[in-house]
């Protein structure tokens, strides 16, 4: 195991000019309440990173999803799933989340991959496809269904 040195200098931010004037003067924030330093969390994956402002990283974003012959604005967390966007596009489509399939950047992405992490930013485009193996199998059960019912013959012999 390493033991790293750290200075406590590291974790504090020097406040700019319009900072040190808003705080009374430049003395290191400590008059603002401690507003100079830096909060940190661990993230589930282990990583350090400074902590997010107190909107909790409930950041919305636009995604213009097109089907091909129409689009549709839908607003959603920029740290959601693929699947999740799939959710909210049932209700407006009409197809269910298994009937779909999410391309963006070219690539087919998978229901648990994030917005955020793939690189989907705000007025980005996702390409929304109807499944074709799903589309198939409506089709030919739509067929079996008007071939099984059979009209009444005029002469019984």
């Amino acid at each position: 195991m390493i033991k790293l040195r750290y200075s406590k200098r590291l974790f504090k931010r020097r406040p700019s000019s319009k900072q040190a004037a808003a705080c009374g003067g430049d003395n290191g924030g400590a008059a603002g309440g401690g507003a100079g330093e830096i909060e940190w969390e661990v993230r589930p994956g282990g990583m350090l990173v400074q902590k997010r402002d107190g909107k909790g990283g409930e950041e919305v974003i636009v995604v213009r999803v097109s089907t091909g012959f129409s689009w549709h604005d839908v607003s959603i967390r920029a740290t959601s799933t693929f699947g999740e966007l799939k959710l909210m596009l049932s209700m407006v489509t009409g197809l269910e989340p298994r009937e779909q399939r999410l391309l963006f950047r070219g690539k087919e992405r998978e229901d648990t991959d994030h917005l955020h992490m793939v690189g989907v930013r705000d007025k980005d485009k996702v390409l929304l496809l109807e499944d074709p193996a799903l589309k198939d199998m409506k089709l030919r059960a739509l067929a079996a269904q008007v071939v099984q019912s059979p009209c009444q013959p005029f002469i019984q012999v």
